[in-house]
């Protein structure tokens, strides 16, 4: 019995280390390769012990996933450095959140241990693939959802691989790349033809997956492409996160960004400033106070969007929203934007009536939690509507899905403050998602971040310009190509579920084989 005892210890140890390895696959390191390692080592091992119960499949998909969200997800807590309200619950936070995610896994290789019987290991490969793909794609949307390091991230560095995310989405390749991860271990395992077959196959599904990303990018690096009328200036800056809880001078933190910004007033210009970088202001005071610098400093030819608080007073009832924000040089609202996706502690509080209570409150407001909005329109820009400008603050760039009901816009506009994430991999971590949303949409994504990555980034997930973490300044952009919608973005996640279809007919083809 001890033996035993000890033996779940070393299985359960060696799975928890087999997560914390494959975490390294993500940004900012990209080892994409241990990936092959990790899942074919895990998936022998599962193997092994395909006739133990269900708890200790459940514990295995447990401590993977806990080695894995720990090691990857360490960073999250430290927003809460900055309130000392919060600080006490550091230790809590860096072991809840990688508890509360690793749940996914834990039912999920429960699931697979339900219909592991099949003699064929690529059966087994297809199923155990589609399940943690499946229970990914949960955790992603349910509730809120926090589609935040899926496996596939690990290829945000190889554009031509993730190029088939045009066709079939974000979810669909990260069940896919888990297959081929998987792959390896039929050659360590006792198999049959129809393993083989399935090992051959799995090979040309990745030649074509490449093939086709390079096809691609060459494709749509042949196009023409046209100047816009007006310039698109991003901004990246380094103005401490301290401003939210610090009596800083807005004035100087407004000269400092016009200063950035380097208006010629004979120019017609757009210019994108990050998420919340005007502290301890609302938009409809900031005309108020500060249009004389506005006036001053831009031409009537000239823009400028970016992220402030906003509140609107309904039923006598004052409601505070994350906006995104259009100006002109009087500093009149041109068009707003209310984030519809809120981060959880970080923009509202859960079950306020109660926390609230007992001292909790949003890390980035000091009122009270943030209201989200209700729709996602498009912002229009010149006379001819040539730029068509979709809108995401911050953490929404992470979804894949339906990202709005309309489709005719050519850039999306990610305005983002990273500051909360410390020196740490979550800046990396967060940019990735844009390479991701540009390639599956087919769209430029023009990115702006207060101590994180800014650039500006094509339809085929080429970085055309970029500033680093630590970088403070401007890029722009003044030349593009316009492509047509790519599947994913007129269908949405409606493909993914093609695919889990298409895993199921392949497990009982398969099944067909393995019986004749």
């Amino acid at each position: 019995m001890k033996f035993k005892k000890y033996k779940t210890f070393f299985e359960s140890s060696y799975i928890f280390f087999l997560g914390i390895i494959s975490s390294f696959s993500l940004p900012p390191y990209n080892f994409w390769l241990i990936n092959f390692l990790t899942f074919s080592l895990l998936f022998v091992l599962l193997t092994k012990n395909k006739d133990k119960s269900t708890k200790y499949f459940f514990l295995y998909g447990y401590v993977f996933g806990f080695g894995y969200f720990i090691s990857n997800l360490y960073w999250v807590p430290l927003s809460l450095l900055y309130d000392d309200n919060f600080k006490s619950l550091i230790p809590l936070a860096i072991i809840l959140i990688p508890a509360l995610l690793s749940l996914f896994y834990a039912i999920a290789f429960s699931a697979f241990k339900i219909f592991f019987n099949s003699k064929n290991i690529f059966i087994n490969i297809l199923g155990f693939s589609l399940i943690i793909g499946l229970f990914d794609f949960i955790r992603g949307t349910i509730l809120s959802g926090f589609p935040w390091n899926l496996f596939a991230y690990s290829f945000s560095e190889n554009i031509k691989i993730i190029q088939i995310t045009s066709l079939i989405g974000l979810y669909a390749f990260n069940t896919i790349l888990i297959t081929i991860f998987s792959a390896p271990s039929i050659l360590f395992l006792k198999k049959n033809r129809s393993d083989l077959v399935g090992f051959y196959s799995i090979i040309i599904i990745t030649i074509f997956i490449y093939s086709y990303g390079s096809f691609k990018i060459n494709s749509f690096k042949n196009q023409k492409s046209e100047i816009l009328n007006t310039e698109i200036k991003i901004l990246s800056t380094n103005i401490p996160i301290e401003r939210f809880y610090a009596n800083l001078d807005v004035e100087e933190i407004l000269l400092k960004l016009i200063y950035l910004s380097n208006p010629s007033q004979d120019k017609d210009t757009i210019f994108i400033w990050p998420e919340g970088i005007i502290p301890n202001i609302n938009l409809k005071s900031l005309k108020n106070q500060y249009d004389y610098l506005f006036k001053k400093s831009f031409s009537k030819n000239q823009q400028i969007i970016f992220g402030i608080n906003d509140y609107e007073i309904k039923n006598g009832k004052k409601s505070f929203y994350n906006s995104l924000s259009v100006i002109n040089n009087e500093a009149n609202i041109l068009f707003k934007y209310h984030k519809n996706k809120l981060v959880p502690f970080g923009e509202f509080l859960p079950l306020e009536n109660f926390l609230s209570r007992i001292g909790l409150k949003t890390l980035t407001n000091n009122y009270q939690s943030y209201s989200s909005g209700v729709e996602r329109k498009l912002i229009y820009f010149d006379e001819n509507k040539k730029i068509r400008i979709l809108p995401l603050i911050c953490y929404e760039i992470i979804y894949s899905g339906k990202l709005s009901q309309d489709d005719n816009y050519n850039f999306i506009v990610n305005i983002s403050e990273d500051g909360w994430f410390g020196n740490s991999i979550g800046p990396y971590q967060h940019f990735a998602h844009s390479i991701f949303r540009s390639v599956e949409y087919g769209k430029y994504t023009l990115r702006s971040a207060n101590n994180g990555i800014s650039a500006i980034i094509d339809p085929s997930g080429s970085i055309i310009d970029q500033l680093s973490v630590d970088q403070e300044g401007v890029i722009s952009i003044r030349e593009i190509i316009n492509i047509n919608n790519t599947p994913f973005s007129t269908f949405g996640n409606k493909i993914y579920f093609l695919i889990i279809l298409l895993y199921i007919f392949l497990i009982f083809s398969f099944k067909k084989m393995e019986n004749e």
